[in-house]
Parts: C-alpha cells; sequence; structure tokens
C-alpha cells in the first residue's frame, strides 16, 4: 500500500489505518489518565490558561505518537488537570500556614479580636478590616503615610511566612490575587478552609509587597514636597520684598559720579538723589540676598521647620517600619545613619551626644555642613534635626536608583533579584535572544565603524545640505530649516463622504460590536473565579457593555440605561467577575492582529515595524498618590503613554504617573506590546528619549528615532581621539568630553548584556530596571549603558541631519500617534474627559477600554476603507499622494453620543462576516 487508502482494505475503518501508517496508536483510557496526570505535575503549577494547557496537551501526545482524543474529551481531561493540580497546588502553600496564621485569616472574614484591631493601630469595625488592606492610598500628606504603615503593619501581624510564596509561579500567584481581590468576607466564608486561606494569603502576600513600594514612594516624594514647599516660600517672601532693579550698571555709574564730585558731602544729600531715592538700593541690597547663600539658607531653616513640626512623626516611623540595605559599601553611611536617627528618635535632645559616632560622609553636604554643628570647636555636636533632613535626602536619591533598596518590596526590591538568576547557565540563550556576540569586540567594532562612517557622511554631505547649518556662534550651533509641506490629497474628503453615504452614521457602540462579533470576545475573558456561570451570549452582551462604558467614560450607570436588556448590577457582576485588565489587554492585541491581518498591501502599503509613541494627559481625581501635578500640561491627572503603527493601530496602552520615565515606557511598550507586530523603530519626542535609551534600545534591537526639541545645542561624540582632524565643519557640535569609551564597554559588555535580558524576558519591569541607570547611579554599568547610547545617538542624529527623507519619516510618524491622542478627547468624553475614580485599578481599566474602543473604531474603519477603494472607479481615482494621507483614523461618520442600543442580530454589511463563538448554543462558560 503506497498510502492509507481505505479502499485497499474493503471494510477497514480509515481511522485505524491511518493511525498505522503514521505509527500512533489509539489514546487508551489508561494514556488519558496519564496525561492528566502529566499536566497536574508539570504544566498546572505554572500555567492556568485552558487554552494553554490544551496545547501542551496535544504536544504531549503527539510526542507519544497517541491519536488525540475527541474534543470534548480533551476538554474534560484539561478541566480535571486544572482542578487537580490547583488543589493539590493549595494544599502544599497551606501546610506551610501555622495554625495561629490560618486561625488569624480566619478573622480578616469572620470576627477580629481586640488585639488584632489594636495591632492594626484602627478604630473601624473588625469586617472593615479586608476591605481597608484592599485600598488604595489617598493623596500625599502624613495621614495617607501613617495609614500605609498601618495596613503594612497589619498584614505582618497575621504572620505569614516570608518565603510562602517564592515557589511558586508569579502567574499562579497573581490569578488567586485576582480571584481574592473580586471577593466579599461572606464569599469566603463559603469557601473550603485550603482555599480561603490561600487565596487570602495569596492577597496579602502582593499588597505586603504593594505597599511596602507605596511607602518608599511617600518617602521620596515627602522629601521632595518638604524641599519644593520651602523653596517656594522662601521664593515668595522675597519676591514680595522686591522688585528687579533694572540697569543696575548704570546707577552704580551714577552714584559712583556723584560721590567723585561730592567726596565729603552726606549720604542722605549725594547718593539716594543720584540713585533715585532710598527704596531703589534697598531693592538692590533685598535682590543680592536673594542671590546670595543667604536664599538657600532660608531655603534650609524652612524646610527644617517644616519637618520637625509636622513630618517627623510619620518619617521616623516609616524609617522604622521598612528594613533599607545596600549592595554597595559606598552607601554603608547611609545605612549607618538610619540606625543613629532611631537610636535617638525618642529622645528630647537637640544634638546628639559627644561619644555618638555619627556618620557624615555621603550625608551632610554644602551649606547644610554650617547648620549641622553646634557648640565650641572640640566639642561641637551634631544638630539632630538638621541631620535628619540631611540623612532623609541623601536617602531619597539613592532609593530613586536603588543603591539602597527595601526589603520585603517589589519594584525598589534588591536590584540583584531584577536579573535573571541563570544567566551564566544560558549566557549563550540569552545572548542567541538578543542576537548579539557572544565577544565584546564583535558589538563594538561594528559600532565604531558606523559611528566612524555616519560622522564622514555628514562631513561629506554637508555642503549640499542646504536646509542645514552648523556654526561656532549664536544662540544655537545646528539649525534645521522646517520640512516642506507634503501636497494636500485631493479625494480623502471625497472618501469619507462616499462612506458616510454607505453606512450613513454608525453608533460607536455598533462600531464596538461588530469587532466583538467578527474576532471573538469571550475567549479573552476569564472568569475570576474557578468557574463562571453566565451564558455565553449574555456574558458577551455584557462585557461590550461594560467596556463602552468604561472607554466612553460615561460609566456603568450611564450605559445601563441603553436599550439592551441589561441591569446596572448585571454590568457591574460582568466587570467585576471576568472583565480585568489582562483579559483587556489581549482583547486590544486581538484586535490590533485582525487588523494587520486584514490590510490589503495595495492600499495601505507593505507592513513595517516602525511605532510612535507619545503620552497624553488626562485630568483625574486626585485624592490619591498616583494622581499628580504635570508642568508641562498643567493641572492634576495621570498620564496615557500610547504605542501605535504607521496606520493609526495602537498596540499598546501604558497609565502612567506625571514623573514616570517616558524612556522606560517607549521601551516597555515597544517589547511587552503582545501584539504580532516586531517593532524595528520607535519614533519619540523629545520626553521619550536619553542617552540611556538609545544604549539600552541598541542593546534590545531595535532602532530609537527621536524628534528633538533642543537640536540646536546637541553634542556628537567622537569614536577615536584622532578622528576630530578628519571632520573639520563638525568642530562647533562635537563633544569636549573626549571620545567613546570603548574599553569601558568592554569591560561591563556582559552586564549590559544582562540587564537587556532582564527586560526582554521581564524578570521585572522595565521602569524598575531603569532605576539604576539615573544620574546619581555611581555603577560602571551605568557609565558603559551612557557610552553606548552616546554612540549610538551620534549614529542617528548624523544620519537625522543629512537625510531629509530620516526626518519627515520621524516627523511623520509623531504626527500619527499626535492624531491618535486628539481622537482620544473624541472618544473619552464622559464627565468632561477626566477620569472620575480614586481607585488605580479603575482608572487602568479606563485607559484599557479606551483602547479597546478606539482601536475597534479603526479596525471597523479599516475596513470600509478597503470595501470602497474595491471598486475600480475609486481605486482609478486614488493616486499616490491620496494613498500617503490616508488613515483609518476618523470619525465624520461616527455617532460617538445619543441612546446606547445593542442588537447583536444587527450586523454592518462588511466583506464576510463571522459568528459570535457560542452565541447561538446558550452554554454556560466553564
Amino acid at each position: 500500500m503506497d498510502g492509507p487508502d481505505a479502499r485497499a482494505a474493503p471494510g477497514g475503518d480509515p481511522r485505524v489505518l491511518l493511525r498505522e501508517f503514521f505509527g500512533f496508536a489509539e489514546c487508551s483510557v489508561a494514556d488519558q489518565a496519564d496525561a492528566a496526570d502529566w499536566l497536574v505535575a508539570e504544566v498546572t503549577e505554572v500555567e492556568r490558561r485552558p487554552e494553554q494547557v490544551r496545547a501542551e496537551l496535544l504536544g504531549w501526545l503527539r510526542g507519544r505518537r497517541l491519536e488525540p482524543p475527541t474534543s470534548g474529551r480533551i476538554d474534560r481531561i484539561v478541566r480535571s488537570a486544572l482542578d487537580r493540580g490547583e488543589t493539590q497546588l493549595m494544599e502544599r502553600v497551606a501546610a506551610l500556614l501555622a495554625e495561629d496564621t490560618r486561625a488569624r485569616l480566619n478573622e480578616l472574614v469572620f470576627a477580629v479580636p481586640d488585639e488584632f484591631a489594636e495591632s492594626a493601630g484602627r478604630e473601624d469595625p473588625a469586617r472593615d478590616v479586608l476591605v481597608w488592606v484592599k485600598s488604595d492610598p489617598g493623596r500625599l500628606s502624613l495621614n495617607t503615610m501613617l495609614d500605609e504603615i498601618a495596613k503594612l503593619e497589619t498584614i505582618r501581624a497575621i504572620g505569614l511566612p516570608g518565603e510562602l510564596l517564592v515557589w511558586v509561579a508569579p502567574k499562579i500567584v497573581s490569578g488567586w490575587r485576582a480571584r481574592a481581590a473580586v471577593q466579599s468576607p461572606s464569599h469566603f466564608r463559603g469557601f473550603a478552609p485550603t482555599t480561603r486561606w490561600v487565596l487570602l494569603a495569596a492577597l496579602l502576600v502582593e499588597r505586603e509587597r504593594e505597599i511596602t513600594d507605596t511607602l518608599v514612594e511617600l518617602l521620596i516624594s515627602t522629601v521632595h514636597t518638604i524641599n519644593a514647599r520651602a523653596d517656594r516660600r522662601v521664593t515668595e517672601e522675597m519676591v514680595a520684598s522686591f522688585r528687579k532693579v533694572r540697569n543696575k550698571n548704570s546707577l552704580l555709574a551714577r552714584v559712583a559720579e556723584a560721590s567723585l564730585l561730592r567726596p565729603d558731602g552726606a549720604v542722605r544729600e549725594v547718593v539716594y538723589p543720584a540713585a533715585g531715592g532710598a527704596a531703589t538700593l534697598q531693592e538692590v541690597v533685598a535682590e543680592y540676598k536673594a542671590a546670595s547663600p543667604e536664599f538657600r539658607r532660608n531655603v534650609q531653616v524652612k524646610l527644617r521647620a517644616s519637618y520637625s513640626n509636622h513630618y517627623r512623626v510619620g518619617m521616623i516611623k516609616l524609617l522604622r517600619t521598612l528594613r533599607f540595605r545596600s549592595n554597595n559599601d559606598t552607601h554603608a553611611p547611609v545605612i549607618d545613619g538610619i540606625g543613629v536617627v532611631l537610636r535617638h528618635a525618642e529622645h528630647r535632645v537637640q544634638s546628639y551626644p559627644l561619644g555618638e559616632a555619627v556618620p557624615m560622609e555621603g550625608i551632610v553636604e554644602g551649606d547644610w555642613a554650617e547648620l549641622a554643628w553646634r557648640g565650641a570647636p572640640g566639642a561641637s555636636r551634631v544638630v539632630r534635626t538638621v541631620y535628619e533632613v540631611c540623612l532623609f535626602k541623601a536617602l531619597r536619591e539613592r532609593l530613586r536608583c536603588k543603591e539602597i533598596w527595601v526589603e520585603g518590596a517589589d519594584r525598589f526590591r534588591d536590584p540583584e533579584q531584577d536579573l535573571p538568576p541563570d544567566f551564566v547557565e544560558r549566557r549563550r540563550q540569552y545572548y542567541a535572544e538578543l542576537s548579539k556576540p557572544l565577544d565584546a569586540a564583535e558589538f563594538i567594532e561594528p559600532l565604531r565603524a558606523e559611528m566612524a562612517g555616519e560622522l564622514r557622511a555628514l562631513q561629506e554631505g554637508l555642503p549640499s545640505c542646504d536646509w542645514l547649518q552648523i556654526s561656532a556662534r549664536g544662540a544655537g550651533r545646528i539649525t534645521l530649516s522646517p520640512l516642506e509641506a507634503d501636497p494636500e490629497p485631493k479625494n480623502l474628503r471625497k472618501l469619507k463622504n462616499e462612506i458616510r453615504t454607505r453606512w450613513g452614521l454608525v453608533p460607536l457602540l455598533d462600531m464596538l460590536k461588530e469587532t466583538a462579533l467578527r474576532i471573538g470576545i469571550l475567549e479573552h475573558f476569564a472568569p475570576a473565579g474557578s468557574r463562571g456561570g453566565l451564558d455565553r451570549a449574555e456574558l458577551a452582551e455584557r462585557l461590550i457593555l461594560a467596556i463602552f462604558g468604561y472607554g466612553t467614560n460615561i460609566g456603568i450607570r450611564a450605559i445601563a440605561a441603553g436599550d439592551h436588556g441589561h441591569t446596572e448590577e448585571e454590568l457591574r457582576y460582568a466587570r467585576r467577575r471576568y472583565l480585568s485588565a489582562e483579559g483587556a489587554r489581549r482583547f486590544a492585541a486581538a484586535i490590533a492582529n485582525a487588523t494587520f491581518a486584514a490590510r490589503q498591501e495595495l492600499i495601505w502599503g507593505a507592513g513595517t515595524g516602525a511605532v510612535a509613541s507619545d503620552s497624553t494627559h488626562f485630568g483625574a481625581f486626585d485624592q490619591n498618590l498616583f494622581t499628580q501635578h504635570h508642568v508641562r500640561y498643567g493641572g492634576r491627572g495621570v498620564l496615557i503613554y500610547w504605542h501605535v503603527d504607521k496606520k493609526s493601530m495602537a498596540i499598546n496602552s501604558q497609565l502612567l504617573s506625571c514623573t514616570a520615565s517616558e524612556v522606560a515606557a517607549m521601551v516597555e511598550g515597544a517589547m511587552h506590546h503582545r501584539t504580532e507586530l516586531d517593532v524595528e523603530a520607535n519614533y519619540v519626542d523629545s520626553h521619550g528619549q536619553s542617552e540611556i535609551g538609545f544604549g539600552i534600545t541598541k542593546l534590545l534591537g531595535f532602532e530609537l528615532k527621536p524628534r528633538l526639541k533642543r537640536i540646536n545645542v546637541t553634542k556628537l561624540y567622537l569614536p577615536d581621539a584622532d578622528f576630530r582632524a578628519q571632520i573639520p565643519d563638525l568642530a562647533p557640535v562635537l563633544s569636549r568630553r573626549g571620545p567613546i569609551r570603548w574599553d569601558l564597554i568592554a569591560q561591563q559588555y556582559d552586564q549590559l548584556v544582562k540587564y537587556a535580558t532582564a527586560i526582554n524576558n521581564r524578570t521585572a519591569s522595565t521602569e524598575a530596571i531603569l532605576r539604576r541607570f539615573t544620574r546619581a547611579a555611581t555603577h560602571p554599568t551605568y557609565q558603559a549603558m551612557l557610552e553606548v547610547g552616546r554612540a549610538q545617538r551620534t549614529v542617528f542624529l548624523c544620519r537625522y541631519l543629512r537625510s531629509r527623507d530620516e526626518q519627515r519619516e520621524v516627523n511623520s510618524g509623531l504626527n500619527v500617534v499626535e492624531s491618535w491622542n486628539g481622537a482620544n478627547a473624541q472618544i473619552f468624553y464622559g464627565k468632561a474627559g477626566d477620569i472620575a475614580t480614586n481607585r488605580r485599578d479603575e482608572q487602568e481599566m479606563s485607559v484599557l477600554c479606551l483602547h479597546i474602543v478606539q482601536a475597534a473604531m479603526v479596525y471597523i474603519n479599516t475596513l470600509m476603507i478597503q470595501d470602497v477603494l474595491a471598486e475600480p472607479e475609486w481605486a482609478a481615482t486614488f493616486g499616490p499622494v491620496d494613498y500617503r494621507g490616508l488613515t483609518p483614523l476618523m470619525w465624520a461618520h461616527v455617532a460617538m453620543h445619543g441612546e446606547f442600543k445593542l442588537n447583536m442580530n444587527s450586523r454592518l454589511t462588511l466583506g464576510r462576516s463571522a459568528p459570535l463563538p457560542g452565541a447561538s448554543t446558550g452554554n454556560t462558560t466553564g
């Protein structure tokens, strides 16, 4: 027999013949039991998503050349393995809990004894303790600091083992925490004891880390606030005492001339008239004082008074609560200084005793040294409050760059834990994943050659670059003339009118519904509990409505008043149990992938791996620690950082505080966006780039392409000291600091790759890893990263300055993300566009749902445009200028407001429609 042909054996079973031909066997009941046991032992302890467990099961069967059983049987095996695996894992965790710890966990949901409430420092009823521990911090204040300290002490009082969950996969712990977060005490009381203990333990372990991070942020922000307020108060006082005196040189000349003419005259009769009166001289004196060291001394006095009179109680208690550590002996004086402060915190003394060894190095510096000592020479003592202020300032700077870290924290943990622990063993694999050579010289030499080549190309091309001027004088040494305006597309308005004529005014809700029907929605959202019980069609409708309510900012209550048959309580239940941040990210990525797959190359051009990223400001409730004042935008709020491809589809969104690093956000979005797009280049504005940004993107394998606001003062670096003679016309813009230190890069190359691997493999957040690379950092890896960044920045700048096409590419890319930001206000119109909540998770959900709704509009618009341009008469009308300006980010035909009607049987006539998976079956989620 040449093949598995059933006709060759009359009466034979085709499946038997196929198995025999391919060497497979039938999967017996025993095989299925073995498969379930393998899943429990090897898979379910690290993976809880049914689709992933199913894929692992099919791979196991293929590896043993077993024919897979029926789809229904596979589903049962997967469900059984997930249930058994979780039960066994929970039993192992619960076995690590002491009896008194279990009792305290039970008390959280049953009753709390008086001593437990006292340890929490609260007078609230016992039933509120769990809700209180789960609550977000309030705005920056002493009360918030004391409240967060009390939460941390409450969790520690329960007595959870320090290593309780370190061996459990982080995804499993996060899943348990998510389940616990949506449960009320009454729900916990109905759980089996083991399930209750483990879910509560996971919630408390995660909250302990989060609260520790919050306390570190409170310390950093409080020290900054005290200093800023003192600076502002002194400034206001001095501004009120004088107005700036103009033409002081002329005034001095008049006073000198009058004094020389009448050297024996009285000051009141000679100097005052020449100066314009006594008031003018008083203003000169006040202005001098403001610019003198007296100003800083007054600021220091105000800062010391503000700390002593208000913040000291909380700051000292915070020092007692957190455990600070450092891996660098250079910062040992700060750690020792914390011990000195705590030993004398309760003593009613103004200065430390003479016998106390008070570390001063790296703590008391500059003008503070004059205020820090009291007493006669040889018997002087350190002033306590001055020392405490200086210590907190030094501690703040070292915490920001993680030179000092905190036990039990997450983002401020030991920086060595941010790095892959198996880097030495898997070094070759990690280098291969980043496409980097093992030999440092093989990385350095191409970069050095590229840098030299680009500098030469700029030198040689400078005479022909009539848009570029490099001069040795003036405010700016580099001058770029503006880009010429592109021709205006003539047929885009006609296209928009045709779309509105064909489809009419399309409700935005219908666009979201059509997107969900075409690509599916339920597979992206799993219930917070182990099982769900809602009808699939009803759940899909409620998810669509909840996403729309959040994404437009009208809220659940407003969307519940629409014509769809679902109550507010039902929508809130769907939000609480199913609409998770993780699910929303998966759904948004699915929309982007569907858009990429649907795009026609003839219309949109060949796909590229270029994206643009930028932040936009949203007002937000400010009774929380996350909302902050933004100097550039004005007002209090939060930032949304978008990554958008060149055809207006967002691939990633991030909720940031106003002081967060946009460089870290850029790297995070480019590396971990969840879509199928392979990012090769990232356009940013000035806030999204830095020398560190250039360095880390070089190591991660994509190009950073910024539009620099202050390009006139930008400097180029030399690859070698003797290279300066080869580029004489570039001398005015060459840095004076010397050539790139290639030897330092070679020494630290392995560490550089290690940090890049940590970002690539997500062993820690990008923001936490890049904290180490701040100006306050001193370790050589930071300096080496700067050198790589300076070399790569020079390569980009040379190419950017001499190429008009490169400038247009960057500019057009950033125009796309700015247009996306502009559309945010059209869609997120509820509550005047402000995020009306203090809860961090609700703020994040609003951002993610806005991402989904806007992406759905772009997806449907893409299909509409393609339907129109598929007709020959329209294809013949469109020219290159029209295609260049074509964008699916348009909303003239979209009804943003109005009645909210949801009819799942009404479809938009766009290409081929697909039914909602499971919508007509009426079965339940599992």
